[in-house]
């Protein structure tokens, strides 16, 4: 998998774009700037914006070409980055590490995918912000990006289920239209999720905080 992402990421293009993913974005930038970490981040757009913000940013990435065009975008912009070339199931950031946490369409296989994000709870900051948008279950009906396989796709009850701990904010299942370079384009279905991590963390059994959102589908 490594090598694929070596091979897509070395072409010249920025196959999602310069640009920074538009949720993440419209919820980054009502925020005061902190410590973001974005796992996955590729080739660097939303941690290159981020920066701009003055964001202080860890981005991680198992690909080495992805980090060669995200630390080229920040040189562009004038900003800098931590980048580190890492696969995420091996990922351990000290507790209470960040403010923010932002995953833009990271998808993981089912084995290590609750592991993973459980870790990065524990990594963020309380009142810190998780945000996630991802392709829904059924993405599988359209050619705009995203894993061919089913397992890989999320969806509200998916993420009730790994992020349970966390005080919801939003949990939106929509159809968008995408406009991230030539990989991310056209009609897509997504997931897209924001919670804030409390004080001090529920019990699974006692936490009540996810309520059902109107998806607008």
């Amino acid at each position: 998998m490594q090598k694929l992402w070596d091979e897509r990421f070395s072409q010249e293009e920025y196959i999602y774009g310069e640009l920074p993913n538009e949720f993440f974005k419209s919820t980054l930038k009502d925020l005061p700037p902190g410590t973001l970490l974005l796992p996955g981040e590729g080739e660097g757009r939303n941690a290159a914006w981020a920066a701009c913000q003055g964001w202080d940013v860890v981005a991680v990435d198992y690909s080495h070409a992805g980090k060669a065009k995200a630390l080229k975008l920040a040189q562009k912009h004038q900003v800098k980055l931590d980048y580190r070339v890492q696969d995420l199931a091996d990922l351990n950031f000290a507790e209470n590490s960040f403010d923010a946490i932002a995953l833009v369409f990271v998808h993981l296989p089912a084995a290590v995918r609750k592991r993973v994000h459980q870790k990065l709870i524990r990594s963020l900051k309380p009142n810190g912000l998780f945000i996630l948008e991802a392709f829904h279950k059924d993405q599988l009906h359209y050619n705009t990006g995203g894993p061919k396989n089913a397992e890989m796709l999320y969806d509200s009850a998916l993420l009730k289920s790994d992020f349970g701990d966390l005080q919801l904010r939003q949990l939106t299942e929509t159809r968008t239209m995408l406009n991230e370079g030539n990989w991310h384009k056209g009609q897509a279905a997504v997931v897209r999720f924001i919670g804030k991590k409390p004080n001090e963390l529920a019990r699974p059994e006692r936490n009540k905080s996810f309520r059902a959102i109107d998806g607008g589908r």
